[in-house]
């Protein structure tokens, strides 16, 4: 089977665009969209490629949302296939960024051709955001364009990002937020000595054990309807000088907290120094605020793409905030309803990434239907 869908995401796979590097991806994209008469505007940020393409001028508009850049390969002796040239097998395209998100972008890009198309003075606005800076740091990315957007007064009135979501078959979740990201790095400081003399030195290992304890045992909050409760966990420990025989000066601890909108950053720093006070620790900290929690309550943006995602799969999807952060985050702060939908993440960043073929138009059907729930008359 050869479609148009299927036909542009081996296109945008066959280009090595390993973060930051976009590798000529968003060209193809403009060379797709230019003729359907989006205004494409390119916005760079350092060595970051982003693309902002829109159609018409009027409201609603509606953007869809994603990255060209694709996480590193991994060792090439274990793909079964050439990460970058595509390979169908068994009903499966085979590839690097195949899910994550290649297939989603060229759904994008054919159905609005297909939307277009079909109703070619169409009311509102359809946009393509798309970067390079996704699955790298973050800083030059859909950041940059959600800036310039914000300086000029352009709103989003909705938004559906293509990170793949569904779990086990397309459709089957919809992500409405996602947790809040705050990270730490703690330095517990002690005296170094000889192991043989510990009433000589201060040991932070053991001075932060108790510390450690409480905190990994304690209730941040409940979460609540949306969102599971707020998680911490250590990522790293380090200490020491690697002789068997001696105490360490300090220990390193990096920790990251995903939290939910039933706290706040205040309240999560200021509890966590509670702990490290009452334990009568000296240390140094410092805090990375990676990400604000959002939620897309119920509005016009879910039950569009809910009912979409019924005609076309028969599924009616669950929402979800569950998982790691998107740039939905960034998103939110020009845009009320944002949600994420996307083929199947269970190949995502692994060896051997596929996506289901059938997936693929499915995929690229449910996006244009959302365009004409949104943008044409009932």
């Amino acid at each position: 089977m050869n479609t148009a869908t299927l036909d542009l995401t081996q296109q945008l796979m066959r280009l090595r665009s390993i973060t930051p590097d976009d590798a000529g991806c968003q060209d193809l994209v403009a060379r797709r969209l230019e003729p359907l008469g989006f205004a494409v505007e390119r916005i760079r940020g350092g060595e970051v490629s982003n693309l902002w393409a829109r159609r018409g001028q009027s409201k609603p508009l509606v953007c869809f949302a994603g990255h060209t850049d694709v996480v590193p390969a991994g060792p090439l002796d274990q793909w079964l296939s050439d990460p970058f040239a595509p390979s169908v097998r068994e009903g499966k395209l085979y590839g690097r960024g195949a899910a994550d998100m290649k297939s989603s972008i060229a759904a994008f890009v054919c159905a609005a051709e297909e939307f277009v198309a079909a109703h070619p003075r169409h009311g509102g606005s359809v946009a393509l955001l798309l970067t390079s800076d996704e699955e790298g740091v973050a800083v030059d990315g859909t950041v940059r364009v959600v800036e310039k957007l914000k300086a000029r007064g352009e709103l989003l009135d909705y938004c559906i990002v293509g990170e793949p979501t569904a779990v086990r078959t397309l459709g089957d979740t919809v992500k409405n937020g996602r947790r809040g990201s705050l990270s730490g790095m703690l330095t517990v400081k002690g005296i170094q000595g000889h192991i043989a003399y510990p009433h000589l030195l201060k040991n932070p290992a053991h001075l932060f054990a108790p510390a450690l304890a409480e905190l990994a045992a304690t209730e941040w909050d409940r979460g609540n309807e949306f969102f599971p409760p707020t998680s911490w966990q250590v990522s790293n420990i380090h200490g020491g000088t690697g002789a068997a025989n001696v105490t360490p000066n300090a220990l390193e601890v990096q920790f990251n907290f995903r939290y939910s909108t039933a706290s706040t950053v205040e309240d999560l720093k200021h509890r966590l120094l509670g702990v490290l006070e009452k334990h009568g620790l000296a240390y140094d900290l410092g805090w990375v605020h990676g990400a604000v929690p959002f939620l897309t309550s119920n509005g016009a943006l879910i039950v569009a793409v809910r009912d979409a995602v019924q005609a076309v799969t028969g599924i009616v999807p669950e929402l979800s905030t569950s998982g790691g952060t998107s740039d939905g985050r960034f998103l939110i702060d020009i845009c009320p309803q944002v949600l994420e939908l996307g083929p199947v993440n269970a190949s995502i960043h692994k060896l051997n990434e596929h996506i289901e073929i059938d997936a693929l138009d499915a995929l690229k059907t449910i996006y244009r239907q959302v365009l004409e729930r949104l943008l044409l008359p009932a």
